[in-house]
């Protein structure tokens, strides 16, 4: 099972990074944009003073007559869009480079400072000047032109964004390059789980490059399965020595009693406890071979499903109606699998035995078999006493019965053997809920005829 694109966690960590870089790095632009404004406006406001002071030099010396000739020839010598120089008298010029006062300028004071400053917009383009109204009723005006200040902010703004779409592109390419190795690694370690969940304890990764914290933690994930598939084999192995070694000598025993020529009721119970006991080691050695077989393709061939399906079903419909159960099926016809048919064969018989035993008279068994998308599911549902709520998590361990079931035949290994056959065949058990009674759902992988 692999995590949604919108929950995984390296994705968020990669956001939350990367958010975190665009962040940082687009205040740290932006205070440089602050820093070169006021650099650039300090600078014109610098140049500003310049001019006003050599005027007011000027003017302490021979007023407004030097002040005229000084106007004059720096309008002579800089460029008219750079600069604007004016010298008025009651509304006529007296020098300068332009003809008129610009509209909405106004008069603020009579000293020669870059105080009151104002910012206006002359055939339009953007100035910033200082208007003062001399001593006798001159106004004079000193101004620079802002044109190259706000085309270099314009073109720093610019840049900034630019630079800012291109670290964005960078800082989600770099953490999309990041999380993917991530969860590249990650998945391959849920790959590994998924496929130890299917009951290969013997799956493994290939050897890491180096030795990271994914290594480090690869190497936990390969020690614990070893230590597992160990503890694994070695039960399989006591369970399988025990059945072997006792179901020979109750072999021996059974046979010596049949030889005893007695009728005796004492001795008819002991060799049907025998021929039970035997029935249990026979089942646990079944369970064992299937779940050592399972994950192996040998031994699989390709089985109609629904064909076998319906011939055990016609075997235990006698048996259901004597019991009084209605029985029922629902077969989709011609659904094939990979598999052993007797293995196949015993897990039907199996579901439909339960199904039967535990079901009262009027009680309802229905065998279905339908196509589910890549895989066919089976179920046997019934209409009996089901099981308790608190002993679903224990329906396929050995030997789980329910307490009120005590008094009936059985060891409790016909689930165990049916999950034990489902995981030799890559299927997958679900107990679905139901309103009344007990239902089992087998999901077999489907076989195409035609391959």
């Amino acid at each position: 099972m692999t995590a949604r694109p919108t929950r995984s966690a390296s994705l968020r960590v990669m956001l939350l990074v990367a958010s975190g870089i665009i962040l940082l790095s687009l205040t740290a632009m932006g205070l440089q944009y602050r820093v070169t404004a006021q650099s650039l406006q300090a600078r014109q406001a610098q140049l500003l003073q310049a001019d006003l002071e050599a005027f007011a030099a000027l003017y302490e010396q021979r007023r407004i007559v030097a002040l005229r000739e000084a106007i004059e020839f720096r309008v002579a010598s800089t460029p008219p869009d750079r600069v604007i120089y004016l010298l008025m008298d009651r509304g006529t010029k007296l020098a300068g480079n332009i003809s008129d006062w610009p509209a909405g300028l106004t008069l603020m004071g009579a000293l020669f400072s870059t105080e009151d400053a104002q910012g206006f917009t002359h055939d339009g383009a953007p100035y910033l000047g200082v208007a003062r109204e001399l001593p006798g009723g001159f106004p004079f005006l000193v101004a620079r032109s802002q044109a190259d200040t706000l085309a270099t902010l314009a073109e720093l703004r610019a840049l900034i964004g630019w630079v800012a779409v291109a670290l964005i592109a960078l800082a989600l390419a770099a953490g999309w390059g990041v999380s993917r190795a991530v969860l590249g690694r990650i998945g391959r370690l849920n790959a590994l789980a998924d496929e130890v969940a299917e009951g290969n304890l013997s799956a493994r990764l290939p050897a890491p490059r180096g030795k990271d914290e994914f290594a480090v933690l690869q190497d936990h994930v390969h020690n614990m399965l070893d230590r597992i598939e160990a503890l694994n084999r070695a039960t399989h192995r006591l369970s399988d020595a025990i059945a072997h070694e006792l179901r020979t000598p109750l072999n021996r025993i059974q046979q010596r009693l049949g030889a005893l020529d007695t009728a005796d009721d004492r001795a008819d119970e002991i060799r049907a406890e025998i021929r039970s006991t035997i029935r249990i080691f026979d089942a646990l050695l079944d369970i064992s071979a299937a779940e050592a077989a399972r994950g192996q393709r040998p031994g699989l061939v390709p089985v109609n499903l629904s064909e076998l399906a319906e011939d055990v079903f016609d075997l235990y419909e006698p048996l259901a109606d004597d019991a009084g159960l209605n029985a029922q099926i629902d077969i989709t016809p011609d659904l094939w699998v990979l598999g052993e048919q007797s293995l196949l064969a015993q897990m039907l018989t199996n579901l439909l035995e339960n199904a039967i035993k535990y079901c009262r008279v009027g009680d309802a068994v229905t065998l279905t078999l339908h196509e589910d998308g890549a895989r066919h599911v089976l179920s046997v549902t019934d209409t009996g006493p089901g099981i308790p709520p608190d002993m679903r998590e224990q329906m396929f361990d050995r030997f789980t019965r329910a307490e009120r079931d005590r008094d009936r035949a059985g060891h409790g290994l016909g689930l165990a053997l049916v999950q034990a056959i489902a995981a030799r065949h890559g299927a997958k058990l679900v107990l679905p809920e139901t309103a009344k009674g007990f239902a089992i759902q087998v999901s077999l992988p489907k076989l195409d005829p035609k391959a």
